[in-house]
């Protein structure tokens, strides 16, 4: 019997549930049928943060930022570039803390830019301040033990 894998689609919201066996790569949305995964971080809201934080099966990154922020324009394409190298195994979100001000209160986010790293609904790791590509991936591998 085969396992399954669920997966949020960022352009819908609708879970897909993946076979554990087939590679991610070139899945796409089984509703919306685009693909799961585009090289490019998914910019959510409170309620599609919530959906892929509660219902993915694969780990995800979010980037909490603020278009104020200087470091968070300066991490911005480096987080894109860790989307590329980290995609399809990590999910790569993008939060907007002005537009969500309840969830980063909820999250207790002190300060940003801020990397969360989320598997199974729960938070596995943080890190406050900007990163290079090679550093957020390097620092996402570790907390994942797959270096």
């Amino acid at each position: 019997m085969s396992t399954t894998r669920q997966i949020v689609c960022g352009h819908c919201r609708r879970i897909n549930r993946l076979p554990a066996e087939r590679a991610p790569q070139g899945a796409r949305c089984g509703a919306c049928h685009q693909p799961m995964f585009a090289g490019q971080p998914i910019e959510v809201d409170e309620a599609a943060f919530d959906r892929h934080v509660a219902s993915s099966d694969i780990p995800v990154l979010i980037d909490v930022w603020a278009p104020w922020c200087g470091p968070c324009r300066a991490m911005a394409p480096m987080f894109e570039r860790a989307a590329q190298a980290l995609e399809p195994g990590v999910q790569l979100l993008k939060l907007n803390s002005d537009n969500a001000p309840a969830l980063s209160s909820r999250l207790n986010i002190s300060g940003i830019p801020t990397l969360l790293l989320m598997h199974g609904g729960r938070e596995i790791a943080r890190h406050s301040g900007a990163m290079d590509t090679r550093s957020i991936v390097a620092w996402t591998e570790a907390k994942l033990n797959r270096s």
